[in-house]
């Protein structure tokens, strides 16, 4: 496993690209107004990829995440690029963030980081059927992949380093998908 990264400053970022604040006017049907801010992302959407290496067994990524400065284990994840569909944006991700591609790929719903603030949605995808092919991606360091068996899934929300609620509500998806008991529509 890697060595935590040492911070080496904190600042601001008052022009980042990555998110920015607007405020929204509302009147409710009741007639209350009221002013809201909101996070509005500045990307294309993103993709949270559950990769099965076989019907049992998930592949998880060990990543480092800056806001709670510690590695995570969860599922691949990550912005799509322009012109780019769900499912293509979820092969190249898993492509370079596993070293797997898909020849299976199934749209399993959207998930939401939080709606009351947040405009932020990602596609929730199952990849199957995967084959060996990597691609270069833009993380910093070569991510350590983890198999963990779906059967296990209680053991694993029961470990320190998976907190990332959408990690866990996609591998739930998949596993009630893979069941039978989850109809996406």
């Amino acid at each position: 496993m890697n060595e935590r990264p040492t911070i080496l400053a904190t600042r601001d970022a008052p022009d980042s690209h990555f998110l920015h604040v607007e405020q929204v006017d509302l009147r409710f049907s009741n007639g209350e107004t009221r002013t809201y801010e909101r996070l509005k992302g500045g990307g294309l959407g993103a993709v949270i990829i559950v990769a099965m290496r076989d019907p049992e067994t998930v592949l998880l990524v060990r990543e480092y995440g800056v806001g709670v400065d510690r590695y995570e284990l969860g599922v691949p994840k990550g912005r799509l690029d322009q012109d780019e569909t769900a499912e293509q944006g979820a092969n190249r991700e898993l492509k370079e963030e596993v070293g797997f591609g898909a020849r299976k790929l199934k749209i399993l719903g959207t998930l939401s980081l939080s709606p009351s603030y947040m405009t932020h949605l990602a596609h929730v995808v199952l990849a199957e059927d995967l084959y060996p092919e990597r691609l270069q991606g833009d993380e910093p360091e070569e991510l350590e992949v983890v198999p963990w068996r779906l059967d296990a899934l209680h053991e694993l929300i029961a470990r320190d380093d998976v907190t990332e609620g959408r990690s866990i509500a996609a591998l739930f998806m998949a596993r009630e998908y893979l069941a039978g008991r989850y109809h996406p529509a």
